[in-house]
């Protein structure tokens, strides 16, 4: 048998994409609570969420979502990385207020925050480890969190991964603007 490298990107995408959500899931977690969501989306999912990215734009002027639209496009797929809000009572005034009590509804919890940033990192680690280009994308995150793709998920980040000769978010022109 003979498996030719071009013909087999998407699946060794999604392989990829898998280690990086078992990376995320095993990242450290504030108190040891886990309420990091991830998942992964392509083909359709992939061009829904390129398409909110675009409509985002044209909304609020925000040019580089075009620019991560396009990039988003070039990956195989996307891996989306959230957190569920909980305040994890430490009444450690990180997100601004004296206690958790007295957070306003909305307000993410620092901890949460701290979560979702780990999270990102490992994942981010796993695709180096496979040489694989990826970038944090919060215009993609944004999107996925406006379209509802991990359920109740507030701070919302996506990781477009890439094999491609050369990685289609390196020497990224940002349009003019925002």
């Amino acid at each position: 048998m003979i498996v030719n490298e071009r013909d087999n990107r998407e699946k060794q995408a999604w392989d990829i994409a898998e280690k990086m959500m078992v990376a995320a899931r095993t990242a450290p977690k504030g108190k040891g609570v886990d309420i990091i969501e991830c998942a992964v989306v392509d083909g359709d999912d992939k061009q829904r969420l390129a398409d909110e990215m675009r409509a985002i734009a044209e909304e609020k002027g925000f040019k580089f979502f075009l620019r991560d639209a396009s990039n988003v496009e070039a990956a195989q797929c996307v891996m989306l990385v959230g957190t569920r809000e909980q305040a994890q009572g430490l009444d450690c005034c990180h997100c601004g207020f004296a206690t958790c009590a007295e957070r306003t509804p909305g307000i993410p919890c620092a901890i949460n925050s701290v979560d979702v940033g780990i999270a990102l990192g490992s994942a981010c680690s796993k695709a180096a480890d496979y040489r694989v280009d990826s970038r944090i994308l919060f215009s993609a995150g944004l999107a996925a969190q406006r379209l509802g793709i991990l359920e109740d998920c507030k701070q919302v980040y996506a990781i477009p991964v890439s094999i491609a000769s050369k990685s289609p978010f390196f020497d990224r022109k940002a349009p003019a603007g925002k």
